[in-house]
């Protein structure tokens, strides 16, 4: 059984467990509040389930992409109920749920704040399920997306593709990913956070202090 955690667009939080029929998932909407929704949402479906966190195996994270700001909590929040329990974190970039499930080549896309996108395009699900990224994830601005796209043959390869713009992503699938790349001994996402641009805030330099000149 796997718990999966998504912030990289709204908060959501999910248990799966396929061997057992499990999927169930709880969800907030919007970009902001992370922080004061995940722990709710974590227990919320845990009392659903009506399971004990010892009986969880893993913890599965999404990596992004995604802004620093809201999906530093999701990660955040994984590791610390991973290693409060003892298991391991499993990362899944985030585009890979919205790909999940789909036959045909796919463009994710994602809101990345600052008047751009996030997108990662994918071919068709190799033999085991399981969405084949072939570009991104990358950064544009929404007008130039398709010039950026026909950048790459890769991309150009496929006559057509259908476009997702996912407004939030489903910890379930996140969860189903994960339970398909173990099952199939594949490795898992990326271990570092696709936050694609650097954090909005960042530390300034230590001020020199001169010390005082004594006679």
């Amino acid at each position: 059984m796997l718990l999966a955690i998504d912030t990289s667009a709204g908060t959501s939080v999910a248990l799966v467990d396929s061997a057992m029929g499990l999927s169930i998932e709880e969800a907030e909407a919007g970009t902001r509040g992370h922080a004061e929704a995940i722990g709710r949402l974590i227990a919320d479906v845990l009392a659903r389930a009506n399971v004990r966190p010892v009986e969880i195996g893993g913890v599965v994270a999404g990596v992004g992409p995604g802004p620093f700001t809201g999906l530093r909590v999701g990660i955040a929040a994984a590791r610390a109920f991973a290693f409060g329990i003892g298991v391991p974190v499993l990362p899944v970039a985030s585009h890979d749920a919205v790909a999940w499930g789909r036959s045909d080549p796919t463009l994710v896309v994602t809101d990345a704040r600052r008047r751009e996108v996030a997108w990662s395009v994918y071919g068709a699900p190799d033999a085991a399920g399981l969405p084949v990224r072939v570009e991104g994830p990358e950064l544009a601005h929404p007008e130039d997306l398709e010039t950026v796209l026909a950048g790459y043959a890769s991309v150009q390869a496929f006559t057509t593709l259908d476009r997702v713009d996912a407004a939030e992503i489903s910890a379930a699938s996140l969860g189903r990913v994960a339970e398909g790349l173990l099952a199939a001994s594949r490795p898992l996402g990326p271990p570092e956070p696709l936050y694609l641009r650097a954090p909005d805030v960042t530390l300034s330099a230590p001020k020199t202090v001169t010390p005082p000149v004594t006679a």
